[in-house]
């Protein structure tokens, strides 16, 4: 079978290709993750260009051949890919196979809904920069949330960022606010708290704070998905057929381990539309 790049080679020579504004990298790209319990496709994201060049890498020099899901939570995700976990007994510890470290690619327009392919990675105590295990990769099944849930997950990131900001701006400028209101200078006072705001609502923006997407609350309230991992971890791709696949392997029996009990193998074969 042609490779890719020669079967796109070909058809630019034959004039029967044109690539979208001239580039090849424009297209889409595809893999099928091949199970015991059925198929998985999936398409891999272009705004991850190293995420899906690494994963491709992989896939066709037949890294994940073999391996298991090993790492299965119903309602949170299925983790598979590791190196150890092919052909590993029953009861062995796995997960710890050979890595392949590359930096992380955050994209907000990409999250972790249902059915969303992303890089697990080592935690930031022994990873500061949250570099992604490409060797490895987890498919997102997670819940459906209400509105109410996501507010107060924004309230419990941002509340303690606005409580930090408002006392470094507004604790030093206290006494003069009290000096100003008991003199009864509106203008001065209040052109002292627009500029305190102005601060406080400056630094809020550069900060980590949270604030979900129109996009991410309508997938999260209706398809479901995992919000709190959105930022932490790189999504690179999305399941589009094998949905029913990935609920099946979530809601195996597994071990103290979340192993499952059942083996799924993994075989991934880069594929075309």
């Amino acid at each position: 079978m042609l490779s890719r790049s020669l079967l796109i080679g070909f058809l630019l020579v034959c004039g029967l290709f044109m690539p979208s504004e001239g580039k090849a990298q424009d297209l889409d790209y595809y893999v099928t993750v091949k199970t015991n319990m059925g198929n998985i496709r999936i398409r891999l994201y272009n705004e991850t260009p190293e995420h899906r060049r690494e994963f491709l890498k992989l896939v066709n020099s037949k890294h994940f051949d073999g391996t298991l899901f090993y790492r299965v939570i119903k309602d949170f995700v299925i983790q598979g890919g590791s190196s150890d976990s092919r052909n590993a007994p029953p009861g062995k510890s796995i997960g710890y196979g050979t890595s392949h470290n590359i930096s992380s690619e955050f994209v907000s327009n990409r999250f972790h809904k249902r059915g969303a392919v992303c890089a697990p990675r080592q935690p930031e105590n022994v990873n500061h920069f949250r570099m992604s295990d490409i060797s490895q990769f987890y498919i997102v099944q997670g819940r459906v949330y209400s509105d109410e849930e996501l507010d107060y997950m924004e309230k419990v990131v941002n509340n303690p960022i606005l409580k930090n900001l408002r006392h470094k701006y507004l604790v030093p400028h206290k006494e003069e606010m009290d000096r100003l209101r008991a003199e009864g200078n509106a203008e001065e006072y209040n052109k002292l708290v627009l500029d305190i705001r102005a601060k406080i609502d400056f630094e809020f923006n550069l900060s980590d704070h949270l604030k979900f997407s129109p996009e991410q609350r309508e997938a999260y309230t209706t398809i479901g998905g995992l919000p709190d991992l959105d930022g932490d971890y790189t999504v690179f791709g999305e399941v589009v057929e094998g949905l029913d696949v990935v609920a099946k392997i979530a809601s195996l029996k597994t071990d103290s381990r979340d192993r499952p009990l059942t083996d799924v193998v993994i075989k991934i074969e880069e594929s075309y539309r």
